[in-house]
């Protein structure tokens, strides 16, 4: 099957716009402009069931819907924050295959009535938003952005803009905050961005990823793209592989490949012939999964995973074996919440810092059962009082790791 996100693979050089052009580029926002009023563009995303691919999984079309058209001007925003650790396929789309990228941005800008779209990524990836310029600049030189595109009355101007590495303002209302040049921590919501965002104005914030969908979906129309994929999860995903595989990388594959597809046959098992021992379907912000026969014959889709008790998420797949402490990645992944954790809410900001200093007393192996039971209890009771994910995330391992795989606890 051709990618449709990856397509570089089978392309050598879409990345040049020429080659871009030559393979139908742009041609689906010329269309949309010329001949799509915004909101027939919207309902064709709708219809065919793109959801976000940043890991909350929310219908795309129906996040456009909701922009306040009493309230001018709309921003668009392209969250490129990669920061998931396990994720790591926004940046091959943004290198490989930028343009349909941008085309994406592009065509939901105007779906929302925007004139101005920026394009948020971490402060790590200066050479991919230095690249990006680039093609932006090519795109206005060939008058594809700029003013009264294609003969009508819509301009569009599309921006980069650096965060400074935080994890956080991989969160909606932290990026947005970011870009307004103040401190990048969430807001209380609601209100919700598309009623008020970026300046106070209508904002709708998408992945990288579910926008690249978008100039296909447009060409192909929305039968196509459900026809792929499954009813609850339309379309392809690219799977992010890493751990105890032999061959990590990002696979293209349509929503309901199996666990154990992705890990034996694209990613050719695991290292040492192993057995595989638990699951992180969504990076570090993942329940583990245990990994019997079960799970590894379930769809990879947003909800046959969570029957596994876990989130598919941003589809960062990280795979144990036996030779892993979960104790071990509990105290990795706690580390990495702490260290990132905004410190604007009280329960995720002192929940970390006590989580901290248990994982390591318990990996240490300076722990007892009591340590144990008070990780457990610290965890849970930050669950639902965060005010953004970040908190919540970070006690998915913890409280999953303690009650799936007691014995790793010394329980």
């Amino acid at each position: 099957m051709a990618h449709i996100l990856l397509r570089h693979r089978d392309i050598p050089g879409i990345e040049k716009l020429d080659v871009y052009q030559k393979n139908g580029g742009f041609q689906a926002f010329e269309q949309a402009v010329k001949k799509m009023k915004p909101t027939e563009v919207t309902d064709v995303v709708k219809a065919s069931g793109l959801r976000g691919r940043g890991g909350a999984g929310f219908p795309t079309g129906v996040k456009w819907g909701f922009m306040d058209n009493n309230n001018w001007p709309h921003y668009v925003v392209a969250n490129a924050d990669e920061s998931e650790p396990g994720t790591f396929k926004d940046r091959e789309i943004m290198e490989g295959n930028p343009f349909q990228f941008l085309e994406g941005v592009a065509i939901a800008s105007y779906a929302v009535g925007a004139n101005l779209a920026y394009v948020y990524l971490r402060g790590e990836f200066w050479q991919v938003a230095a690249f990006l310029d680039q093609k932006i600049e090519e795109m206005e030189q060939a008058g594809f952005l700029g003013d009264k595109l294609f003969g009508s009355d819509y301009s569009l101007r599309i921006h980069t803009h650096l965060g400074a590495g935080a994890y956080i303002c991989g969160e909606e209302t932290a990026l947005l905050e970011s870009i307004e040049g103040k401190r990048g921590q969430p807001r209380l919501r609601p209100p919700f961005p598309p009623s008020f965002g970026l300046y106070g104005k209508p904002t709708v914030v998408n992945n990288v990823e579910t926008l690249t969908n978008v100039p296909l979906i447009l060409e192909n129309g929305s039968d196509w793209y459900k026809s792929l994929g499954t009813a609850d999860s339309a379309g392809v995903k690219v799977f992010s592989l890493s751990g105890r595989v032999k061959k990590p990388g990002n696979y293209e594959l349509p929503f309901g490949t199996t666990f154990r597809e992705l890990i034996y046959t694209h990613g050719g098992g695991i290292i040492n012939d192993r057995p595989v021992k638990g699951i992180m379907a969504a990076g570090a912000s993942s329940s583990i999964i245990v990994a019997d026969e079960k799970a590894l014959d379930t769809p990879m889709d947003y909800a046959s995973v969570r029957t596994l008790g876990g989130d598919l998420g941003s589809a960062s797949v990280i795979v144990l074996d036996d030779t892993v402490g979960i104790d071990w990645v509990v105290n990795k992944t706690i580390h990495f919440f702490k260290h990132e954790s905004c410190g604007k809410c009280t329960p995720c900001r002192e929940g970390n810092y006590w989580m901290q200093h248990l994982t390591e007393r318990i990996h240490s192996g300076q722990g007892d059962a009591s340590d144990v039971e008070l990780l457990d209890s610290v965890a849970r009771q930050m669950q639902g009082k965060c005010l953004c994910a970040l908190g919540e995330f970070a006690t998915m391992a913890v409280v999953t790791g303690i009650e799936r795989f007691p014995t790793d606890f010394g329980k």
